[in-house]
């Protein structure tokens, strides 16, 4: 569905920007890819490792609403992953959080519709499910924006969804190139935030995968989550450095204990496929009327029982440290 196609991604010089133009090279042949980010050395050096005559580069910040309507003309599908991901940081700079996640999201909306976008696609988080810090928080609003937009585009025909997973194996500023800058180092110890702590487990190819598919499944409306593995972050440490002593350092301003990606509280929007779950709409879409329980690709979905929770800590699947070591060598 992406040839001849052009394809914009906000926030592209990114971990996932850099797999999915990856992605998309090998397996379609699209008319326009392009970055939209707002640092131009990233950009040059993206430039260096893809430079097919489709990519383009766009210097532009989600912040600018001008600019975004120019860079969205013409463009088939967008992929809004420009964020502002670092809980602490978010939790220190507040404003700087929401201008971009919140007013970025926004802009991002009405530069689609503008447009006449075909499909749209925001990349959340588990963090934004029961939120208790700053970054969660403005991701559930960015969330509940591109929902909403199903019902504000009226009789257009441009589709959002969002597609919310877990922590991204080694992605830029997770803890596993933590682990492995502190081992190369020389580091005595690791840090561990708590020995009880988990997280929902992915690699960059798994989440750009689940990405693409979404955009054929999508009817406007969904928060898409995947069915991933857990790990424990002292099964972790242990997978990176055997060896090494865990030193308990206490949970950072915002962390949870375990996170969540389907909230007891929306089990009654929920339904579950063979492979993923879908949140559906809390409101209902003026002039339209979407069976959720059966997508786009013919799927079909049942709901889960009233008061499930979908969380890292009692997830069905947990990783061992072997599992640990091969998904690293696939990331």
């Amino acid at each position: 569905m992406f040839d001849n196609k052009s394809i914009l991604i906000t926030g592209g010089t990114g971990s996932f920007g850099h797999k999915y133009v990856s992605t998309l090279l090998k397996r379609f042949k699209p008319k326009r890819l392009i970055i939209y980010s707002r640092d131009e050395l990233k950009q040059y050096e993206m430039q260096q490792e893809f430079h097919d005559p489709c990519m383009r580069y766009f210097i532009g910040d989600v912040r600018d609403a001008d600019r975004l309507m120019y860079a969205l003309k013409d463009v088939d599908f967008v992929i809004h992953a420009a964020a502002m991901k670092q809980v602490p940081a978010a939790e220190y700079n507040p404003m700087e959080c929401i201008k971009t996640n919140i007013h970025g999201a926004e802009n991002v909306i009405k530069a689609a519709i503008f447009n006449k976008v075909s499909r749209v696609i925001a990349l959340s988080t588990d963090k934004a499910a029961n939120p208790i810090n700053l970054y969660g928080a403005t991701k559930l609003a960015s969330d509940k924006l591109f929902i909403a937009a199903n019902n504000i585009v009226g009789v257009g025909n441009t589709r959002f969804a969002a597609v919310r997973y877990g922590n991204v194996v080694g992605s830029r500023g997770s803890v596993v190139p933590l682990f492995k800058k502190l081992i190369a180092d020389g580091a005595p110890t690791l840090p561990i935030t708590h020995p009880d702590m988990t997280r929902f487990w992915i690699t960059l190819q798994e989440g750009v995968d689940f990405v693409l598919k979404n955009f054929e499944r999508m009817q406007g409306g969904e928060i898409f989550v995947p069915k991933i593995p857990s790990v424990r972050i002292t099964e972790l440490a242990a997978a990176y450095a055997p060896n090494l002593k865990q030193e308990i350092i206490g949970i950072r301003p915002g962390e949870k204990m375990h996170e969540i990606m389907c909230p007891a509280d929306d089990s009654h929007h929920t339904l579950e496929f063979d492979d993923h779950f879908v949140i559906t709409p809390s409101i209902k879409f003026f002039g339209r009327e979407t069976d959720f329980c059966t997508n786009s690709l013919g799927e079909k979905g049942q709901p889960v029982p009233m008061g499930y929770e979908y969380n890292s800590g009692t997830n069905s699947q947990f990783l061992s440290v072997e599992e640990i070591i091969k998904l690293d060598a696939l990331a």
